[in-house]
């Protein structure tokens, strides 16, 4: 096993999300057997945004050059979209910022969504070109955007799995923690319940 970890939250370590992503690893950990899984953490805050290369390879009918490809965004894309592949399971930790994802996972999104190397246009549409993993999305938000209780809408879950389902990663679980902004006793419930449905997870960890 080996887990990628992104994290998408200008607090880092101090976030919920990151919090809740924590518990998610710490369970698939646990399903891990007597070999200890690889953790390799990305902090999306600190990536750069695609750059004119990176533009002009994605319009154009083929890859660039080599010396090309080994420079800005372009070579940053293939060590992204390598840690991918390189990992079984993925842990997205993300804020939901104004209903969607923040810039930061924007940013790895355009990164790792990339025509000819995570997947292909056929006459059909979008193909993925990455085999299917488990991917698990810990989201917190300020207010609530799921079930009875949903105050605001949630343009976060349908696109992120759309987007990662374009590049073949259709196995998509969300936890999230809701109404953080509502004060101690909310955000404590909404703790308690993410964290027993993590807990409750058939099939966290397997794979």
């Amino acid at each position: 096993m080996s887990i990628l970890h992104i994290i998408c939250s200008p607090r880092g370590r101090d976030a919920e999300s990151h919090r809740l992503s924590q518990r998610i690893i710490q369970r698939l950990i646990a399903t891990a057997g007597d070999t200890p899984p690889a953790v390799v953490e990305i902090d999306a805050t600190t990536l750069p945004h695609v750059d004119q290369d990176y533009a002009a390879a994605l319009s154009a009918p083929m890859d660039p050059a080599e010396d090309v490809l080994a420079r800005g965004a372009l070579r940053q894309s293939a060590e992204l979209i390598q840690a991918l592949l390189d990992a079984t399971h993925i842990v997205i930790a993300t804020p939901m910022h104004n209903f969607t994802v923040p810039a930061s996972l924007k940013v790895w999104i355009d990164h790792v969504v990339r025509v000819r190397s995570t997947f292909r246009i056929t006459p059909e549409g979008k193909i993925g070109n990455l085999p299917d993993r488990p991917v698990y999305v810990a989201v917190s938000s300020g207010g609530e955007f799921s079930g009875d209780t949903a105050r605001q809408p949630d343009f976060l879950t349908p696109y992120l799995k759309h987007v990662l389902g374009t590049i073949g990663l259709k196995t998509v679980t969300f936890f999230s923690v809701e109404g953080t902004a509502r004060g101690e006793a909310a955000l404590h419930a909404a703790r308690a319940a993410a964290d027993a449905e993590i807990a409750a997870h058939p099939i966290l960890g397997a794979w």
